[in-house]
């Protein structure tokens, strides 16, 4: 494997923490919560591995440009301005989901999970859409 293989693990492992959160949220909506809880953490872990993935290809491998033209060009970079803005602010709305929780502050837990799960959504969801449209339907990317 070398780190040109990275990004098909990153869309493999937002795919993962896309199923996971909709079982997630299925889970807590059936008031399944130990397996709510199991899964949320799983997710966590997921995430947490396609962030230390994407970071260490990005050294590496540098900026990559989508080789696409016209207006699916345009269309690509609004959908990864979306995704890259909200995967930022998605880490500490994470964060701040989380912390409540563990402390067992359940009011406080879902009151900001709300907002943190269709955005943790649109953020994995959207990084396969990426992913697809500049290594498989557009790409490979521009080096």
């Amino acid at each position: 494997m070398t780190v040109y293989d990275l990004p098909v693990v990153n869309a493999t492992l937002n795919a993962t923490a896309t199923v996971l959160l909709l079982l997630g949220y299925t889970f807590i909506k059936t008031k399944h919560v130990k397996a709510h809880v199991v899964t949320m953490i799983t997710t966590l872990v997921v995430s947490s591995a396609f962030l230390a993935c994407y970071l260490y290809y990005h050294y590496h491998a540098g900026h990559v440009k989508f080789a696409g033209t016209g207006a699916i060009k345009t269309f690509y970079y609004v959908l990864l301005l979306t995704h890259v803005v909200l995967a930022v602010v998605n880490l500490p709305m994470i964060i701040m989901t989380v912390i409540p929780a563990a402390q067992r502050k359940f009011d406080k837990h879902k009151r900001i999970a709300r907002w943190t799960f269709p955005v943790w959504l649109y953020v994995s969801v959207t990084g396969v859409i990426v992913y697809m449209m500049c290594y498989q339907w557009w790409g490979p990317p521009i080096r």
